[in-house]
């Protein structure tokens, strides 16, 4: 069994809290000149089908909540990126990964070499115009300390088959989000709060709120996409996969939830349940928190792990990690914990056979037989738990 935390953390991103001036990335964040970075492009694995992806970056403010980690009270502000299928590609640049500030805040403390996430490269090319839908949309939750960038490649997926997906920078939670203005504000969590339990509410309380509100964004009619409001459903890693379920119980305009590796802390879904399909995919055999809600369960659910799986399998980070010299920087069993043995290609390859069989059967009445039992081109994918 790993520990509790480490279900919850993207490789003890955070550190202190900050609001960063636009210009010049500042001393803290300046990376050392030496060891160079990887020369090559890092391609992320491109959709499994030749539609063209777009994406684009929303800035919204919720007015109508305080933002309950800011150290100057205000409205709650969110970044949010959107992958969508794009119906046209005409002079579309490819879109970057992450930009400049935030790739150098993230390579500081997670720590790969400087430079190696200005060469990751997704598919997706900047503002492409957006199908005219409606489009199923599902919402996508990051780990404690990551980004809404994390997952690229799943959500580049999803989209070329035909979803809106919206990836949610939690505020200060995130190891680093980049506001329009110029604004950087760093991950403000703390590592080991006094009462982590009262912690970890406060953190779920607030995903869920954003979330929630921009569900209400995608519906409202004010944005240029078309949602389709019967088809909605909410997923995440790690912390945003205990994030997903707790919206999932909270809010029934989702049909569906699913966790990436994600400990269920911070709500009562361990001891209530859920009445919607819910999917769980690990790294591990089992927890504490998977265990009650399996127990408490009453709708269909699975709960499947990835053998050779680790916590970050599920992200992109293992497609960076050995251009970046990441093995050279962390101890080898916390290496061995976040990334496991599985090829990153074949962790992507899995991670989205199986997010978008369980998206496609419940948001599109596209039954597969995936999703039924184990799989003899899937020999990696072990059944824990079924019902339903």
């Amino acid at each position: 069994m790993i520990r509790r935390r480490s279900l919850l953390t993207f490789a003890g991103l955070g550190g202190a809290a900050a609001l960063l001036p636009a210009g010049p990335a500042p001393a803290a964040l300046a990376a050392p000149a030496a060891p160079a970075a990887p020369a090559r492009a890092i391609d992320l694995p491109a959709p499994t089908v030749g539609r063209p992806v777009g994406t684009t970056s929303l800035h919204v403010v919720d007015h109508g909540r305080l933002d309950p980690f800011a150290p100057v009270p205000g409205p709650r502000e969110l970044m949010v990126q959107l992958w969508y299928p794009a119906r046209g590609t005409a002079g579309r640049p490819r879109a970057p990964y992450i930009t400049p500030r935030v790739a150098a805040a993230i390579e500081r403390i997670l720590p790969l070499d400087p430079g190696t996430l200005a060469l990751v490269r997704p598919t997706a090319l900047a503002d492409a115009p957006a199908h005219p839908g409606p489009l199923p949309l599902l919402l996508l939750g990051h780990g404690r300390g990551g980004t809404r960038g994390n997952c690229t490649a799943l959500a580049e997926e999803l989209a070329a088959h035909g979803y809106l997906v919206a990836a949610v920078d939690h505020t200060y939670d995130a190891a680093a989000v980049e506001f329009p203005d110029g604004r950087l504000v760093l991950g403000a969590l703390p590592e080991n709060p006094p009462d982590r339990d009262a912690a970890e509410r406060k953190e779920i309380a607030a995903r869920v709120g954003d979330l929630r509100f921009v569900t209400d964004e995608l519906t409202g009619g004010r944005l240029p996409f078309r949602v389709d409001e019967e088809r909605i459903g909410v997923l995440g890693h790690s912390m945003g996969g205990a994030a997903a379920a707790e919206a999932l119980r909270q809010d029934p305009r989702l049909r569906i939830g699913l966790d990436l590796d994600g400990g269920l802390f911070g709500s009562p879904v361990p001891e209530l349940g859920l009445d919607r399909p819910f999917l769980l995919l690990t790294s591990i055999d089992d927890h504490d928190t998977w265990q009650r809600w399996r127990e408490h369960h009453h709708a269909w659910g699975r709960q499947l792990r990835t053998l050779g799986a680790g916590h970050l399998s599920f992200t992109d980070l293992p497609h960076a990690a050995a251009p970046g010299h990441l093995a050279d920087h962390l101890p080898a069993d916390t290496y061995a914990r976040l990334l496991g043995t599985i090829a990153p290609t074949r962790a992507t390859a899995l991670t989205r056979s199986y997010v978008r069989a369980f998206a496609d059967r419940f948001l599109r009445d596209r039954p597969t037989p995936l999703l039924d039992g184990p799989s003899p081109r899937h020999p990696e994918i072990e059944f824990r738990w079924s019902l339903g």
